[in-house]
């Protein structure tokens, strides 16, 4: 047991963890999810937002397995390597606003920093401007990071079980999922909303976007897998460790989809996706920044929600609802580009993110 735990530590560790999710991630649009979306953790929170009514966008709602799973295998690795420790109390309405608008942020570029790796392993040249926006703002939260930018400590909590809650939450999802599949084929109707054409509709089988998730969950939980947190260490440390995660996650993604006939290149009619380069970059710029100023990207907050954080519980939070804000006041962008009122959206969010910096630094 102490071998495979000090196994994730290492290079080899992160490399394996990336590789695994990169592959994953082309087998899951292979069997049914969206393509170049094998794996986007935004537009599944999105997804999910749609599927307990919060938008009503109805070809983008379903509750997404991959995303209970991530939760449930950290949930289960940080209890198994007791790593479990309820704590949170870290500036959490911050934390909500964070991550409200690095959803919007995520959904003016149509991906989180997976999908960004992933739709260039597709072929996707419009990817480029969403990762150069990625590093752009995860260089500026650097920035703020050396004047001594904080959120403040987080608390240990005295109960074990003030961390469970947002872990049974996922688990109350699953349930209702399965609840809906047994009462659909009975006499077709759900309590969730689900989508019948579009992004929602395309999914792999059930069971198996289960089981990926809980495999990356479990196994990015023990290597702190985690994209900003690699590009920050780049920058700030000139630290190789996580990056060396990523590399692994779009090389292995790239060779998937060759082998899988996947690999599409180009610019123009791109899956779920579009041409405005500038509100490209400018997107992921804006979730950069937040991800950067949150602590983590949206992927590595859920892992960090099943170890009991309940800050990161609260940003995610703060996503969903986001992902709900953006549909229901034409912030989201779509294949045929930016929404009526994305522009405004985004230089709100830069400007909260520069109020946020400066005002949470530390005397």
């Amino acid at each position: 047991m102490k071998r495979f735990e000090n196994f994730f530590a290492t290079k080899g560790g992160i490399i394996f963890v990336g590789t695994i999710i990169g592959i994953l991630g082309a087998l899951l649009q292979r069997l049914g999810n969206p393509p170049n979306m094998g794996i986007c953790v935004a537009c599944m929170e999105r997804d999910i937002a749609g599927a307990l009514g919060l938008h009503r966008t109805e070809i983008v709602q379903y509750m997404r397995p991959e995303i209970i799973g991530f939760v449930l295998g950290a949930f289960l690795a940080a209890l198994i390597f007791k790593e479990y420790r309820p704590r949170g109390g870290s500036a959490p309405f911050i934390r909500f606003v964070l991550g409200i608008f690095a959803m919007i942020g995520a959904l003016t570029f149509l991906g989180c920093p997976w999908r960004t790796l992933l739709r260039l392993a597709g072929g996707d040249g419009n990817a480029i401007f969403g990762l150069l926006g990625l590093i752009t703002g995860i260089f500026i939260g650097t920035r703020f990071f050396k004047m001594g930018y904080s959120l403040g400590k987080s608390q240990r909590f005295n109960s074990k079980f003030s961390g469970i809650w947002f872990p049974f939450i996922m688990i109350l999802f699953l349930i209702l999922l399965f609840i809906d599949q047994f009462s659909f084929e009975i006499d077709q109707k759900t309590i969730l909303f689900y989508s019948f054409k579009g992004p929602g509709s395309m999914h792999a089988p059930i069971l198996f976007s289960l089981s990926a998730g809980l495999l990356i969950g479990f196994i990015a939980q023990r290597s702190r897998f985690c994209t900003m947190g690699a590009f920050r260490d780049l920058i700030l440390f000139k630290q190789f460790h996580l990056f060396l995660g990523i590399v692994a996650l779009f090389l292995s993604a790239l060779v998937t989809n060759l082998i899988l006939n996947q690999f599409n290149p180009g610019f123009e009619n791109q899956p779920i996706a579009h041409s405005m380069q500038i509100w490209n970059f400018l997107g992921m710029t804006l979730g950069g920044w937040a991800f950067a100023l949150a602590g983590g990207c949206p992927g590595r907050q859920l892992f960090l929600s099943g170890e009991g954080d309940n800050d990161a519980a609260i940003f995610v939070t703060g996503m969903i609802i986001g992902a709900a804000i953006s549909h229901n006041l034409g912030l989201a962008a779509s294949p045929k580009g930016i929404g009526p009122h994305t522009k405004e959206a985004i230089i709100l969010g830069l400007l909260i993110c520069l109020i946020i910096g400066f005002t949470q630094k530390e005397k």
